[in-house]
């Protein structure tokens, strides 16, 4: 785990060190246009987590300043895989003023291979506008000797998993979809530079996999510090059970 800015501690990763990148970034969901998510009000996001944004990082950027960070960041993921590698980049697309944001303005000029389809169960849409939106949206961005392991790609591109309960992390990843991912490839080293509770750490260490987790909260570093030393912990209470010393960021050479 190592705790500081996502763009900086890449840049010290040497050019297709990491096999795999699993991650979603932050969605700049404080920047809607909808009631209330983005001072705080209320309104329909009254009872959503992320109202408050995420620790250390308030979510509500300039849209054209958010673009151009996430494409930032993927210039670095690119490089830093090698030939074989791949990124499995997680997003939402989202209506903002009527028109819908599909994430087009980040991801075009990568090499995008397919998008996958997360299903998520539930929800609530309080907008006569559109229809209730009951998915994200993964993308595979692969460089071109990316291959999936024997038997993987009989799985559609239509996954159905449920939101992870009981997490503390105000948007957490469900473990057996990055499981999933992870159990598709051959990749020994796997990064997730928006870290935020360690799922994708827990889930290479599950599957005997090495992991590098990055995350600029040290609130977060260490609440998947305390995850990966009782993976149970969240589900008993949605707290960590344990207190530890304060995660120590570590600094890359």
């Amino acid at each position: 785990m190592i705790c500081g800015n996502a763009i900086d501690l890449m840049r010290q990763i040497p050019d297709g060190a990491v096999d795999l990148v699993v991650t979603s970034p932050p969605y700049n969901i404080k920047n809607s246009t909808g009631n209330g998510m983005k001072d705080g009000r209320g309104g329909k996001w009254r009872r959503a987590a992320l109202v408050h944004g995420y620790s250390h990082h308030q979510d509500n950027m300039p849209h054209e300043a958010y673009v151009a960070w996430q494409r930032d960041c993927l210039a670095e993921m690119l490089r830093i895989i090698p030939g074989h590698g791949a990124i499995f980049y997680n997003h939402k697309w989202r209506v903002q003023a009527g028109l819908l944001q599909d994430r087009h303005d980040i991801v075009s000029g990568f090499p995008v291979r397919q998008i996958i389809i997360w299903k998520r169960k539930g929800g609530i849409n309080f907008n006569p506008g559109y229809f209730l939106p009951t998915y994200e949206v993964i993308y595979l961005i692969a460089k071109p000797q990316f291959k999936l392991v024997k038997k993987a790609n009989a799985h559609g591109d239509l996954w159905e998993f449920g939101q992870e309960a009981h997490n503390p992390h105000p948007a957490p990843f469900p473990l057996a979809l990055i499981e999933r991912i992870i159990a598709s490839t051959t990749a020994r080293i796997v990064l997730d530079p928006f870290m935020g509770s360690g799922t994708t750490a827990l889930a290479a260490k599950n599957l005997n996999r090495h992991f590098i987790g990055m995350d600029l909260s040290p609130e977060y570093c260490q609440m998947a510090t305390q995850r990966l030393l009782d993976p149970a912990c969240f589900k008993r209470s949605g707290k960590p059970t344990r207190q530890h010393e304060l995660f120590e960021p570590v600094v890359l050479p």
